[in-house]
């Protein structure tokens, strides 16, 4: 246990912050974010993050409904919170709980040993992402900085 408390703003990068990806599936969008992942820290592993989402995704779509989805996941060897944000390019379907393509993501992935405080941030999250007000000012950004930025001073 660190004496950290988990924020979104202690595990966001501006590097894991992406606008307007293009994504054409659900697969693509977990590709991705698992790309992304290895891309800043090469120790972890694309392939493995990638199955551990998918793996979760079979548990039920992490998509919560007004175009937004939580993809996460618990991965070994890994001993610290990353969170990636991204806006799509296209809404994708996702099976989410109403049906509606998702263009807003925010992907978590947890150490293998996550504890209730991880639970807490995904909490977190999903209360930020029910403000349709704050994610249509997300939509609204054009390139990563300025989401970045927007997400962060959302929650201060």
């Amino acid at each position: 246990m660190t004496d950290t408390t988990l924020t979104i703003d202690n595990i966001l990068a501006p590097e894991l912050t992406l606008c307007r990806v293009p994504a054409s599936s659900k697969k693509r969008v977990m590709e991705t974010i698992a790309e992304q992942i290895q891309h800043q820290d090469e120790k972890l592993n694309d392939t493995q993050i990638f199955n551990n989402l998918v793996s979760r995704e079979r548990l039920g779509s992490t998509g919560i409904g007004q175009g937004i989805a939580i993809p996460h996941c618990r991965l070994d060897g890994l001993d610290h919170v990353v969170g990636v944000l991204m806006t799509l390019a296209d809404g994708v379907s996702f099976d989410a709980i109403d049906n509606q393509p998702v263009d807003l993501v925010f992907a978590l992935v947890v150490p293998k040993e996550a504890t209730s405080e991880h639970l807490e941030l995904l909490s977190q999250i999903a209360e930020k992402f029910n403000d349709r007000a704050f994610c249509d000012h997300l939509r609204q950004c054009t390139d990563g900085e300025t989401l970045y930025r927007q997400m962060l001073a959302e929650i201060h």
